[in-house]
Parts: structure tokens; C-alpha cells; sequence
């Protein structure tokens, strides 16, 4: 029998610790191996999802532990790419969230880096593990509502606590890239293709975008997008076309939004609803990321693709409107 991968965590994140952790401690072929925060509080609550983890109190005694496979790196947007270096150069695979670089180049050193190491670096982009969007994928693409005309998608949440670092600029804060791997990222899966003529306009507060609206040209369809974290809660993606229209509810965050469906209204009346309650993206992530190391499978969504969405976010603020 293959051992599992086991895993260690950089840093104690509310989001490692609700989501992530859970996700790595459910799927097949994993093990939540070990923890890395000075502080015993945080450290708690992983200690009692997986009994018998270990706590290293520094990002660097997690990277020398023998014992660790995998990293996952939930910091700051400011210090993906100087940890993903790190944990990739101690010989671990790495996983790292969105977005793992805010550069073009950035991208580009952990792609050499990667070749050069032999090892799996990704970003933790979770939806294209998703069934909901492996099935718009084929749809769109299978021609089921005819040719793509259009695509509008909305994403936003309200963030009040100032302090949080999606509103701080020194840590790589700001609505777009926070969400627009999502958003701009997902319109890139379902068509193969990439954004031309992008324009937007943003909602600028202390050095931080909290709002943004991106329109631009994926082949012959046109694109709109909003993101904000200034308004309630939505979350709704569309693609229209000539034959018809498919609608996700849930697209980013089902389960914990709603739970994710995909809507399909053909031109001629007929409607079906293909219902996902019990799909697990991130699990499915982990367990994606497993059979890459293990098997040598492709992994679904290389670094790659997430120099593509960085390089359509970068056009979104060079395409910035007066």
C-alpha cells in the first residue's frame, strides 16, 4: 500500500484551520502530519482535528521536519512566493493559496523552480476541482447553448474589520486579487481562452481596491464582472448563448453560500438543474495534488494557468478607466 502524503500547514489561518486542514484530514491518501505557530491557542484547534500533531514552533523547523511531504501555505499574499521558494528549496511539494504571486515574473522563478526541484508547486485555486465547473467546462464548450455570446459574473462580500488583510496594501490586500482568480480565472477554465481589450474601474480605499468592474473579449463573447467587499453577500455567474443560457448559484463557495447547482435554459423552453450537495472541492484539491506526487497524473491546474490569470489580472489594472 502507497503511504500517504503527510502535510504540514505554515501558519495557523482561520481558513487552514476551518477549511483546509479538515479538507487534507478527509482525503484519501493524507495525513494532517503538522503545524507550524508559536501560538498554543491557534495550535489548538488543528491539535484536535488530527490527535498527535506535530506543533513546530517557526515556518523554518516545519520545513526541516524529515517527516513532512507536502506544505500548505496560507500567509499573506506578501509572502507567497518568498515561502513557497522556501519550502520548495527544503524539498517539500507545495501548495499555496491564491494567488501564489502577484507578479508576472514571481510566477515564472517557481515555474523554474518547480522543473528544477522535480517537485509539485500549485496554487490553491480549489473550483476547477469542482464537478459544477468540469461540467460548464464540457457544456460550453460541447456547444450546448450554441456560440458563447456573453458572460457576467458577480462576487462580493462585506468586510468590515479594517484591520483584516484583504484592506491592508502591505500585505497584498484589495478586492481584485483576492477574488479575481475566481472570477476572471474561471471565465479562462470554461472557454480555454484569454481576456482581450480589458477595462475596468475600481473603488480605491487607502491604498486598497475594495471594488471593481472588469469587462473584456474572451474570443467572440463579451465579458462583465463585479467584485466588491463593500456590498452583501452574492455570488452568480452566467454564461449566455445563442441556444441558451447556463446559471452556478454557488460558484466560488458552495456549501457554505448555497448549495451548488448549475441551471440550464435552452432557447426552445427545456430546463434542467444538475444539483451538487455533497461535492467536496477541496478534499478533491488535496487528493488531485496526492496523485501528482504519487502517480505522476497531470495536475488539473498547473502553474501555468495561474501565470494566465495573473498576467489577466495585471491587464485589468493596466486597463484601468479614468
Amino acid at each position: 500500500m502507497t503511504d500517504p502524503i503527510r502535510w504540514g500547514v505554515l501558519g495557523a489561518a482561520n481558513f487552514a484551520r476551518t477549511t483546509m486542514a479538515p479538507a487534507i484530514h478527509d482525503a484519501e491518501s493524507a495525513v494532517l502530519a503538522a503545524l507550524a505557530s508559536s501560538s498554543p491557542e491557534k495550535a489548538a484547534g488543528f491539535a484536535a482535528l488530527a490527535p498527535g500533531l506535530r506543533i513546530h514552533d517557526s515556518y523554518d523547523a516545519l520545513l526541516a521536519d524529515p517527516d513532512i511531504d507536502a506544505v500548505y501555505i496560507p500567509l499573506p499574499n506578501a509572502l507567497h512566493v518568498e515561502w513557497t521558494e522556501k519550502a520548495a528549496r527544503a524539498g517539500k511539494h507545495v501548495l499555496t493559496e491564491k494567488p501564489i504571486a502577484m507578479k508576472l515574473d514571481e510566477i515564472d522563478r517557481l515555474i523554474a523552480l518547480r522543473d528544477e526541484a522535480g517537485l509539485l508547486i500549485a496554487e490553491a485555486y480549489m473550483i476547477p476541482h469542482h464537478p459544477q465547473w468540469q461540467m460548464v467546462r464540457d457544456l460550453v464548450q460541447g456547444g450546448e447553448i450554441g456560440e458563447l455570446l456573453h458572460i457576467d459574473g458577480y462576487f462580493t462580500f462585506r468586510l468590515t474589520d479594517t484591520g483584516n488583510i484583504r484592506m491592508r496594501p502591505e500585505t497584498g490586500g484589495g478586492v481584485t486579487r483576492d477574488i479575481g482568480v475566481y472570477t476572471l480565472g474561471s471565465a479562462r477554465l470554461v472557454t480555454g481562452q484569454e481576456p482581450e481589450n480589458v477595462q475596468s474601474r475600481f473603488g480605491w480605499q487607502n491604498g486598497v481596491d475594495v471594488s471593481a468592474r472588469i469587462w473584456a473579449n474572451f474570443g467572440g463573447a463579451t465579458c462583465s464582472i463585479y467584485m466588491s467587499m463593500e456590498a452583501p453577500n452574492r455570488q452568480v455567474v452566467t454564461y449566455h448563448g445563442t441556444g441558451g443560457f447556463i446559471e452556478l448559484v454557488a460558484p466560488f463557495n458552495p456549501v457554505v453560500h448555497r448549495e451548488a447547482s448549475v441551471r440550464i435554459v435552452r432557447a426552445d423552453g427545456e430546463e434542467r438543474l444538475h444539483r451538487f450537495p455533497s461535492a467536496r472541492q477541496y478534499v478533491n484539491q488535496v487528493e488531485a495534488f496526492g496523485r501528482t506526487i504519487r502517480e505522476g497524473a497531470d495536475y488539473p491546474v498547473p502553474l501555468e494557468f495561474s501565470r494566465g490569470t495573473q498576467a489577466a489580472l495585471e491587464a485589468a489594472f493596466a486597463g484601468e478607466m479614468a
